[in-house]
């Protein structure tokens, strides 16, 4: 007798259910066949399941045992069938009966040798997969539940190893139901603080607005002007996550395997810093089977690139397309996917390859052109998606030696967080949450301005022979600042703030 039960596979950010069938027929003895596209890794499963079946106290059964994995034209990834495939074997194999609609239950989990379920990848996509298709419980690796638990209106049945799970199908020593609880966003860890940043108020002026709206920005200075240090802070004047935002940076997690021992929700926001060397692929995402890459890992916070220029200029044209749509399209052999990749960029650079240029105390050793090629090294239609240029300079000593702190990032996050909700109740009925990410139409909406703002726009386009891109990002950085100053209108005076924060002419 045949038997069927359900299991999904994560594909990209999503999961798609999965019939596992399984079957005894005539056939050399001892074969274990599984079909319906697996990759080694579900073939390797016939031997776990075998192994943790003899070594939970039951005997395999001595005809050949055919898997079918359906739809069968869908590539199946990763370790996560074995305690589906031995489910539905024991099922056929007569070892317990399904009380309930074998429909509204689901599988996933690794098996040990011993028959211990392992903690797999891409819980939460298949949660979300779950309640979509009205199945009412779903059995977990141990570890998984509370991750698979944030979908509150799901049972969520805990499992540490397959006897523990037959014992409980056989509703003899039931397995209690993995609890929900409550998270709280604002118990965030600050690693550094606004007030350590000595002088540089016209960066940390930057950066709130930066954090404000979530605008790219650009940090130019020599080295040791404190730029990564300033970078680190930003963790610590964003707002707090929303439930919404803290769901989609955990599913990217999930999949791509970087949740935290233990950690079933992303409660702060991503703060990721890959080194120059790091490839496209490493920045964008794919592989044989596309996975997030650090643009997606950033989703909802921010992706710091220290060494701007010293990243292959390939690698950051990779940026083009996410820094305009907030997406990221992976196409491969194995499929099209998409991974959100709503991010703000921070770099850092120096001005030219030994850092002193401009500088007031060292002279540059660079000649004219050198400094030239290096700049080149950035292409101009990256540099037009960076709202906000700031030069860092040199920090004095009687700065630097000061016993007096600046402000608190405490206190910038509070006017971040209320420029946010004046934000969101603009943004509202539309699907945009900040002003960075308002397309052009939204901008004529939302960022309305009088004749004088207008002939300052007119004469600064003119003037600094700027795009229509850099036009609209004016406007939206502009309405960042009147945010800030809790404005109702854009004013002059924001415009012309907006405007010194482009980069200088050469």
């Amino acid at each position: 007798m045949s038997s069927k039960i359900l299991s999904a596979a994560v594909i990209g950010l999503d999961a798609e259910i999965i019939e596992v069938e399984a079957d005894t027929i005539n056939g050399p003895l001892g074969a274990f066949v599984v079909v319906g596209l697996p990759d080694a890794a579900v073939s390797e499963s016939r031997e776990r399941v075998r192994s943790a079946i003899k070594n939970t106290g039951f005997t395999f059964p001595k005809r050949k045992v055919l898997v079918n994995l359906a739809p069968a034209d869908l590539k199946k990834y990763g370790p996560s069938y074995d305690l589906p495939i031995a489910v539905s074997l024991m099922l056929t194999m007569g070892v317990f009966d399904l009380d309930e609609d074998p429909d509204k239950m689901l599988f996933v989990g690794e098996l040990a040798l011993s028959g211990d379920v392992r903690p797999i990848n891409g819980i939460l996509p298949i949660a979300v997969k779950a309640l979509k298709k009205n199945i009412k419980t779903i059995f977990v690796p141990f570890e998984n539940a509370p991750e698979a638990k944030l979908i509150g209106e799901i049972e969520v049945i805990p499992v540490k190893n397959l006897k523990e799970l037959i014992s409980h199908l056989k509703n003899k020593e039931p397995i209690n139901p993995a609890p929900y609880k409550n998270f709280n966003f604002s118990n965030t860890k600050i690693l550094s603080d606004m007030a350590h940043i000595k002088g540089q108020e016209h960066v940390k002026r930057a950066m709130e607005i930066s954090a404000a709206g979530a605008h790219n920005m650009m940090m130019s200075g020599p080295p040791g002007s404190g730029k990564t240090l300033i970078a680190r802070t930003m963790p610590s004047i964003l707002p707090d996550l929303t439930l919404k935002e803290a769901l989609e940076i955990t599913k990217i997690y999930s999949v791509a395997g970087e949740l935290n021992s233990g950690a079933s929700l992303i409660t702060s926001r991503p703060y990721r810093s890959p080194h120059h060397t790091a490839s496209g692929v490493a920045l964008v995402g794919g592989g044989a089977w596309p996975r997030p890459g650090e643009i997606s890992l950033a989703h909802r916070g921010v992706l710091f690139l220290d060494e701007f220029a010293e990243f292959p200029r390939p690698v950051l044209e990779n940026l083009r397309q996410p820094l305009e749509d907030g997406v990221i399209h992976v196409s491969r052999a194995a499929g099209n996917l998409s991974f959100p990749a709503k991010f703000i960029l921070l770099a850092a650079m120096n001005p030219c390859p030994c850092g002193f240029s401009g500088d007031r105390e060292k002279n540059c050793v660079c000649s004219p052109a050198q400094i030239i090629n290096y700049k080149k090294r950035i292409s101009g239609p990256i540099l037009d998606r960076i709202d906000l240029h700031i030069e860092v300079p040199r920090v004095n000593f009687d700065k630097l030696s000061s016993a007096s702190d600046g402000e608190k990032s405490a206190g910038i996050k509070k006017r971040v967080q209320s420029a946010r909700k004046i934000q969101a109740r603009r943004l509202e009925n539309t699907p945009y949450i900040t002003n960075s990410e308002m397309s052009s139409e939204a901008v004529k909406t939302f960022c309305a301005v009088d004749d004088i703002c207008k002939q300052i726009l007119k004469n600064a386009v003119q003037q600094m022979h700027l795009s229509a891109r850099a036009y609209f990002r004016i406007l939206k950085l502009a309405r960042t600042i009147a945010d800030l100053n809790e404005n109702e209108t854009i004013k002059s005076s924001h415009i012309a703030e907006a405007l010194q924060y482009r980069p200088k002419l050469e």
